[in-house]
Order: C-alpha cells, then sequence, then structure tokens
C-alpha cells in the first residue's frame, strides 16, 4: 500500500498506480487480465490504462490482441522530474516579484512540512547555523548539513549522539526529544518539535527579538555543555 501512495505523487491515480503495480509484478497484460488480477471494473481498468500510457507510465504492445507493459519506474520517475525541471525553469523568470516576507510568526505542521522547511533554510544559508536537534532528525538531513561543512559555512551541532560530522562544531546533549531548535544567519529561526507525522507543529519567525532571545538560549546551552565537558575531562 506505501508504495502504491508513493506512486501517486509522480501524477498517478490510485487506480492507476495499482495497475502500474500489477503490470510492473505481471509483465505484459490484457486489460482483461488486468481487471481480473485487480478487481477493477473493465471500463475503469481500460479508462487507467489509457492515463497509464497518456503520462508515460506505461506502453501499448500492438498484436493480435492489445497488451500493455510497464515503463521501468527509474525512467518514467525520471521523465516526470525532468517535465516538471522544464516547467518550472519557465515559471521563475515569469513570476510576478514576491512581497517582502514579514517578521511575524508563521506555523508550520506536519512532519514532511517541517524537515521540507529545515532543508531549505539549511540551503539558503549564508554563513553559519546552529541547530539543537535529536539524532534521528539529524540523520534526515545529513547530507544537508554536511554539503554546508564542505562549503565551509559554521555549523554547531547540539545532539544527543553525532557522529560523521567532521568539520563542524559539536555538543553531546543527552535525551534530546525529536525537538528542533534552527538559527540561521542569526536572521531567522525555526522551533519545535516533530512528534506525530501529521500533526507535528514548528514555528518559523525572521523576527529579530525571537531569533536574538533563542541564540541567546542556545549560546547559554552551549556554555553549560562546554563547563559538563572540562567536569568530565578531569
Amino acid at each position: 500500500m506505501e508504495l502504491i501512495d508513493q506512486f501517486m505523487s509522480f501524477g498517478l491515480t490510485r487506480q492507476e498506480s495499482t495497475i502500474y503495480m500489477t503490470l510492473q509484478i505481471n509483465g505484459e497484460l490484457t486489460g482483461y487480465e488486468v481487471a481480473k488480477l485487480t478487481g477493477i471494473s473493465r471500463s475503469n481498468t481500460y479508462n487507467a490504462l489509457a492515463g497509464l500510457v497518456e503520462k508515460g507510465a506505461a506502453f501499448v504492445m500492438e498484436g493480435s490482441v492489445t497488451r500493455y507493459t510497464a515503463v521501468a519506474f527509474e525512467e518514467f520517475s525520471n521523465n516526470v522530474i525532468y517535465k516538471l525541471s522544464a516547467i518550472r525553469s519557465r515559471i521563475i523568470p515569469n513570476l510576478p516579484e514576491r512581497k517582502k516576507e514579514t517578521d511575524g510568526y508563521i506555523t508550520i505542521k506536519g512532519e514532511e512540512h517541517i524537515i521540507n522547511k529545515l532543508r531549505n533554510l539549511l540551503n539558503e544559508t549564508e554563513s553559519r547555523i546552529y541547530i539543537s536537534v535529536s539524532s534521528d532528525i539529524l540523520d534526515i538531513i545529513r547530507q544537508d548539513i554536511l554539503k554546508l561543512i564542505d562549503d565551509k559555512k559554521k555549523v554547531v551541532i547540539l545532539t544527543d549522539s553525532p557522529s560523521g560530522f567532521d568539520g563542524a562544531v559539536i555538543h553531546r546533549k543527552e535525551q534530546v526529544k525529536r525537538q528542533v531548535r534552527l538559527i540561521v544567519d542569526s536572521s531567522k529561526v525555526l522551533t519545535g518539535e516533530i512528534t506525530d507525522k501529521d500533526f507535528s507543529t514548528c514555528l518559523y519567525s525572521k523576527n529579530q527579538n525571537l531569533v536574538d532571545v533563542f541564540k541567546e538560549m542556545l549560546q547559554n546551552e552551549i556554555t553549560l555543555l562546554q563547563l559538563k565537558e572540562k567536569e568530565s575531562d578531569r
């Protein structure tokens, strides 16, 4: 079921995704065979097969009997990405100028949207980040963090189980929940907890007062962690 949902992210309907999976598993099939294997009505099956062909996810094999075969997913997904990239490149230069972002407070809901915002903020970093985050979330954004390190940006990480981040300043912090505390370039802050896939909430803001508060809070926390590190070394 999870794969079916993921196929839908590439523009397929649920029935098209189900039939695409059936073609992947069984190879070349007639419309009748697809309907029999999936339990989808014959009329809906033929409509879905036509949709798969139109979207580039299936090929028609002509012969005495018409059969359908799935396009390899790597090929199909690459074609979708190429198409979206081409559309994106046409849209961006024609967009009206975006109104300047306010210094208000924006609520971001849902784990996927929070992770996306986190990654975009990391990619927008010009000089430095301070991030306090649990190790499981850190693993999700590992490549984004490593790119910052490779680009010689200052990276300060507070986490419960750091590993593989040579070039970053690391402070081990015990019993960190699935929390996010991020300051980017001393001008943006993202804070909250990812406790539930759909109902997690984070606050994002460019309000300088809020940024300064969180920056001071993290600096104080770092000072305490450094003192603990010195005590443990004695």
